[in-house]
C-alpha cells in the first residue's frame, strides 16, 4: 500500500469530489442542446465571466485540433516551470500559479453566483492558497479549480479528441515519471515551495508532547510543539484535470446523471493504484486513470444500449 488506508481514502474522496463538482460546473455553462435529425448533438455554451472588466474567451479551435493546442500548452508550461526551477525564481511560480488559480476559481464560482462575487471569492481564495496557505484552503480550492479548467476546454473537445488526449497524456506521464523523471522534479519543487498543483494530504500533524520546565523553583508541565518532518501524500493536478475533461466531454453527449459513472470508475482505478502501489515510489497515475475512464465509458455504453432499453 502506497499510503495508509486513512490517507488513501481521503485522497480518493477529494479526487471524486473534484470530479463531481467539475461536472456540475461544466453543466452550468451549457446554454442549449439541440439534437439534429441525424442524431448529432449541437451545444451552445454560455460565455465565460469577465475578470476585472476583461472578457474571457475560450480558444477558437476545432475539436480535431484542440488536443494539439492542449499538448503544446503542457509542453510550454513544463519547460517554463523547469526554467523557473533552474533559475530559482520561486516568485515567478507564485505569481503565475496565483493568476491561474484565481482565474479558474472565478470561472468555477461564476457557474453558481454573480460574476462579481465569483471574482472576489476567486481572487481572495487564490491569495490565501498561495500566500497564506493552510491544508483546508489548499484542498478546498482544489475541489473547484478543475471545474474552471473544464468550463474552458470541454467545449473545444469531442469524444474522439478526448480519447486521443487520454492516450497522449498517458504516454507522456509514463515518460516523464519513469524515463526523464522531470515530473518527479516538478512535484518535489512544488511541495518544497508549498505551492502544489494538486491534492495534498499530510500523514500527520506536528505532535504535542509534555515537557518539564523549572520556574522559580516550581515544576510546571507545559505543552510545546515538537518540530517533526511531516510526510505528505500528493496527487498531481493533471491527474485530476484530464479525467475531468474526458468525463465533461461524455457529459455533453449523454447528460449529467449518466456521466457520473465515469468519476466512479476513475476513482476506483485510483483506489486500486494507491492500494497496490509501494511506499516511497513514484507512479504515473494517468495510464491507470485512463483505464478507469475507458471502463466507465464502456459501462455507460452498456447501460445506454443494452440495460436501459430492456427496462
Amino acid at each position: 500500500m502506497k499510503h495508509s488506508l486513512e490517507v488513501t481514502l481521503i485522497l480518493v474522496a477529494l479526487f471524486l469530489g473534484a470530479q463531481i463538482i467539475g461536472l456540475f460546473v461544466t453543466n452550468q455553462y451549457i446554454e442549449e442542446k439541440q439534437v439534429t435529425e441525424t442524431g448529432e448533438i449541437n451545444v451552445t455554451y454560455k460565455n465565460l465571466p469577465s475578470i476585472a472588466g476583461v472578457g474571457m474567451e475560450r480558444p477558437k479551435v476545432e475539436p480535431s485540433k484542440s488536443i494539439w493546442l492542449i499538448a503544446t500548452a503542457i509542453v510550454v508550461g513544463t519547460l517554463l516551470l523547469l526554467l523557473i526551477i533552474k533559475m530559482k525564481h520561486e516568485i515567478l511560480w507564485r505569481a503565475w500559479f496565483f493568476l491561474a488559480v484565481a482565474i479558474c476559481l472565478t470561472i468555477s464560482f461564476a457557474a453558481f453566483v454573480n460574476s462579481t462575487f465569483a471574482f472576489i471569492f476567486g481572487f481572495l481564495l487564490a491569495y490565501l492558497k498561495i500566500f497564506r496557505p493552510t491544508l483546508v484552503v489548499h484542498n478546498f480550492t482544489e475541489l473547484f479549480v478543475y471545474g474552471g479548467l473544464a468550463a474552458i476546454f470541454v467545449p473545444i473537445l469531442n469524444i474522439p479528441s478526448a480519447l486521443l488526449l487520454l492516450l497522449l497524456i498517458s504516454i507522456y506521464d509514463m515518460y516523464a515519471v519513469w524515463k526523464s523523471k522531470h515530473m518527479i522534479k516538478l512535484a518535489k519543487f512544488q511541495t518544497k515551495a508549498k505551492i502544489f498543483a494538486g491534492m495534498l494530504i499530510p500523514y500527520s500533524m506536528p505532535k504535542i508532547r509534555p515537557t518539564k520546565k523549572k520556574e522559580t523553583g516550581a515544576k510546571e508541565v507545559k505543552k510545546i510543539v515538537k518540530t517533526v518532518k511531516v510526510k505528505t501524500a500528493v496527487l498531481g493536478g493533471g491527474d485530476v484535470g484530464f479525467p475531468l475533461l474526458f468525463a465533461g466531454t461524455i457529459m455533453v453527449q449523454y447528460g449529467l446523471l449518466k456521466s457520473m459513472i465515469i468519476p466512479v470508475f476513475v476513482a476506483a482505478a485510483l483506489l486500486i493504484l494507491l492500494l497496490k502501489g509501494k511506499k516511497n515510489r513514484f507512479y504515473p497515475a494517468m495510464p491507470f486513470l485512463s483505464i478507469g475512464c475507458l471502463a466507465g465509458f464502456a459501462a455507460l455504453i452498456i447501460l445506454e444500449k443494452i440495460i436501459l432499453p430492456l427496462l
